[in-house]
């Protein structure tokens, strides 16, 4: 049987494994979607599955991307062991993306913050419709 670790190792970048696998943080305010409002689909950079679309994402301020949903049954949700946050990780290959936080007053349809690593996500562009 293979090892997963070295099969991780082996399709991640040193960031990426440090993130998703060993669930890292990105230093604020450095990751590439920080600041990135284009029209498509965000998915997980270990397994492609899509996560979020472009139509959730807002800016929080707080140096991560920012989503206030995911697509139904893509994230899953696990309270930290302190109790003081709760991760969130692909649902396909719990790939770890960041923190959720609620309550927090933001001017979104559902109160939350997907705190999310750019290093964990790809971003996938919309086709353009075609004119005829």
């Amino acid at each position: 049987m293979a090892d997963p670790v070295s099969e991780w190792r082996a399709v991640l970048s040193p960031e990426q494994f440090r993130i998703l696998r060993q669930k890292g943080t990105e230093t604020p305010g450095t990751g590439v979607y920080d600041k990135f409002f284009e029209e498509g689909i965000f998915s997980c950079v270990g397994c492609k599955t899509p996560l979020y679309k472009s139509t959730t994402k807002f800016d929080a301020g707080c140096g991560w991307p920012a989503f206030f949903e995911g697509l139904p049954g893509a994230i899953n949700r696990t309270p930290d062991p302190d109790g003081r946050r709760t991760e969130i990780t692909c649902a396909v290959c719990d790939g770890h993306l960041g923190h959720v936080h609620k309550g927090e007053g933001y001017a979104t349809p559902t109160d939350e913050r997907h705190c999310v690593n750019s290093v964990s996500i790809n971003f996938n562009p919309a086709k353009p419709s075609s004119v005829t």
